[in-house]
């Protein structure tokens, strides 16, 4: 059986800590790497070119136009969407290799992967940050990603499988930088809210006071958090409050009438 085409398709701005790492990892897949910037101030591009990627300019668009603009580029007939913080494994290539030789292939049109964020050097296991599954392998031709402001993510035309070999999220280098994304993402979700739509206990105060308690109850000791050590505890906390600010951001702007 032929294999199909695949690309990997890779956006990036001011990437140079990981973007090694990244491509390296993808550059044993055997395949064209579509590389596009929007405008890094670091080494990013020199990586990116001394490792053979097809590199493009475009300034950003948002993150699923920019994803969608550098889907376009690529000639493959499958594409691999990677962010430039992610390292596809030895064993997630071999994966990966073996489903675009499966016989069934023609039944799926999309494969979600697996992935272990790393704070730091830590890998974050526990409390429902693993296995964090991404659709990230599909069929250029019947998948784009969904024009949201935060979160953005592939929908595709067709059966979706499950890979088992993690990819690793190199996100943060350190707890703070986690705790800065986060708050960044809360305030970006309130005009999610406002363009998905949200009913109005969502905003209210006692949901500001519950939810992010049962959050932190729900992923620390439901969800094992706590076997994670002190970086879990940590995490959860942040996440917690990630929950809180999304609310209390969300309930100022209504009161505000933004």
């Amino acid at each position: 059986m032929t294999n199909p085409q695949l690309s990997v398709v890779i956006v990036a701005a001011n990437e140079a800590r990981t973007v090694a790492d990244v491509l390296s990892a993808a550059k044993t897949l055997g395949c064209e790497i579509i590389f596009v910037d929007s405008g890094s101030k670091d080494n990013t591009v020199a990586i990116a070119q001394s490792f053979g990627a097809k590199v493009y300019h475009q300034e950003w668009l948002g993150y699923a136009a920019q994803k969608n603009f550098a889907l376009d580029l690529a000639s493959g007939e499958w594409a691999l969407s990677l962010d430039a913080d992610e390292v596809v494994t030895p064993l997630l290539v071999q994966e990966i290799e073996e489903a675009l030789h499966s016989q069934r292939l023609n039944e799926y049109g999309g494969f979600r992967i697996p992935r272990i964020l790393y704070i730091g050097h830590t890998a974050i296991t526990h409390g429902g940050f693993y296995p964090d599954a991404q659709l990230r392998l599909f069929r250029k031709q019947k998948g784009r990603f969904k024009d949201r402001l935060v979160h953005e993510a592939v929908s595709v035309e067709g059966k979706v499988g499950m890979l088992t070999q993690p990819m690793k999220h190199l996100a943060y280098e350190s707890l703070q930088e986690f705790d800065s994304a986060m708050e960044r993402y809360a305030r970006l979700s309130v005009k999610e809210f406002k363009r998905s739509g949200f009913k109005p206990w969502q905003a209210s105060l006692i949901n500001e006071i519950l939810h992010p308690c049962w959050t932190f109850f729900y992923r620390y000791i439901l969800r094992a958090g706590f076997l994670d050590g002190r970086i879990g505890l940590a995490v959860n906390l942040i996440y917690s409050n990630y929950v809180r600010c999304k609310i209390r951001y969300l309930r100022e702007s209504l009161e505000h009438g933004n």
